[in-house]
């Protein structure tokens, strides 16, 4: 696979059982499998099975699947817990915890019914453990650290075992020291497609983890203690514009599976195309009771899949509706000023602050064109150039590109969409519009439509000017 570097096989030194299970055939202490690791940020191809069922495997943005090796009849993977440097897009990384070099770590795909085997080993400072979140499995596979088994020390390797007893979607993740793993990026995806290779079949199928981190301007460790107030909504842990285009053929059914692991929910709208909601955590819906929409909201720790005909060729946008989680860490903490007049308080400003420039008057979208230094290690507000400009956009944002013609396994950005002539909207150039009817434009009116500050100086509290107006 591309992009992926072997480490060499573990010795047996700090091999240990993750808990009691029923299932026969535990590995011995020696063996363990490779444990590849992924020094990238770009999506990879799917990975298609080589032997059991067939299926179509899926794709994750900016990601990738993990290998497995067959011993047996058991389909054995080995997850590394360890830091890794995420880039969330060129020009910004966050110095996280992951799994395999990466955050969110590696997705594991395995068929209904498989027998599973997953090697744990810890390269964090701190015990950790994995929690397989929505698999029916041994009380003592569970992963709750302290309640279900001891939790795997630094430098120690933990055997998880288990059968999957149900097709789905689903997600890993620590219960461990939970606020500070989470907080810092540890988390995947976990898929299993059903025995019946004719199933729920879908052309193409696409994997959405919704994470979100706090990392201060000029810094690159996520804040653990935040709660809400993130200010880096993502993606597989990539914000706009570093978000991977999800490319369709034009005619191909396409999945989307989503897993939401912030501490918010997120009604995930996608243009272009009316989907149907076919499965949630509990598995798949029944076609009887599947609902027509065109967002889905995904809760916290919640489960979606959604299908639709790619039948509409384009660039189509998908994000978050929540209109704070399309802006990157430099919008959240902006003042608002439309409205207001900052030509003579600029001036005012700038006496105090040399090369103060205001921003914001009439709008935000002035600020995705603005071209000035930035701390370290910082992404804009809003950016990412279109085919007619600025998108003006961030966060939980990238674009669904539909194409006719291309090849069944062809993943590859096919560039910007060209509009057939007669269906792009254009500029009015025809008999000038009336003006429409306004109230009397009086001295009085004018003041209530305009707002000025009166700026005081920190260092004397005394107003830099005798303007009337609000004092900031």
């Amino acid at each position: 696979m591309t992009d992926i570097s072997r480490r060499g096989i573990l010795g047996a030194g700090g091999l240990v059982l993750a808990g009691t299970s029923m299932i026969s055939g535990r590995v011995q202490a020696a063996g363990l499998p490779e444990a590849p690791i992924m020094d990238k940020a770009t999506m990879q191809p799917p990975l298609y099975p080589t032997s059991g069922p067939d299926y179509q495997p899926v794709v994750t943005l900016n990601g990738w699947t993990l290998p497995w090796r067959m011993r047996g009849d058991w389909k054995e993977f080995h997850l590394i817990a360890e830091p890794v440097v995420r880039e969330m897009a060129p020009g910004m990384d966050a110095r996280l915890w992951g799994y395999n070099g990466q955050s969110p770590g590696p997705t594991i795909e395995a068929v209904e019914g498989d027998k599973v085997r997953i090697f744990v080993t810890n390269r964090l400072p701190e015990a950790t453990v994995v929690h397989w979140h929505g698999q029916t499995l041994p009380n003592g596979m569970d992963g709750v650290a302290g309640l279900t088994q001891p939790g795997i020390p630094p430098g120690k390797t933990f055997v998880y075992e288990f059968i999957l007893r149900r097709s789905g979607t689903f997600m890993y993740h620590p219960h461990s020291d939970e606020m500070v793993q989470m907080a810092m990026g540890m988390m995947g995806f976990f898929v299993v497609h059903p025995r019946d290779p004719a199933e729920r079949r879908v052309d193409r199928d696409f994997v959405w983890l919704l994470n979100a981190y706090d990392i201060e301007a000029g810094s690159y460790v996520p804040k653990v203690n935040t709660m809400l107030n993130m200010n880096m909504w993502c993606f597989n842990s990539r914000v706009w514009p570093g978000i991977d285009p999800m490319v369709a053929r034009q005619g191909d059914k396409v999945r989307m599976r989503f897993g939401n692991l912030t501490m918010t929910n997120h009604p995930i709208h996608v243009h272009g195309v009316d989907f149907k909601v076919t499965g949630t955590d509990g598995g798949w819906i029944n076609e009887n009771y599947q609902l027509p929409e065109v967002s889905v909201d995904v809760a916290v720790g919640q489960m979606r899949a959604i299908e639709f005909n790619a039948d509409n060729p384009g660039d189509w946008a998908i994000h978050c509706h929540k209109s704070h989680h399309t802006m990157n860490a430099m919008g959240h903490n902006v003042r608002t000023y439309i409205g207001v007049n900052l030509k003579s308080t600029a001036k005012q400003i700038q006496k105090i602050a040399p090369g103060y420039m205001p921003m914001g008057s009439t709008g935000g979208g002035m600020m995705s064109e603005m071209e000035m230094p930035l701390p370290e290690n910082t992404l804009p507000m809003m950016t990412g150039a279109g085919p007619f400009g600025s998108v003006e956009m961030g966060g939980m944002f990238t674009v669904l590109k539909v194409r006719p013609g291309l090849a069944a396994g062809d993943y590859r950005d096919p560039g910007w969409y060209r509009h057939p002539e007669g269906t792009l909207a254009y500029e009015w150039t025809g008999e000038p519009m009336p003006e429409p009817a306004r109230a009397p434009d009086t001295p009085k009116a004018r003041r209530a439509r305009q707002t000025d500050l009166r700026v005081v100086d920190p260092r004397t509290r005394r107003t830099a000017s005798n303007a009337g107006g609000h004092e900031h």
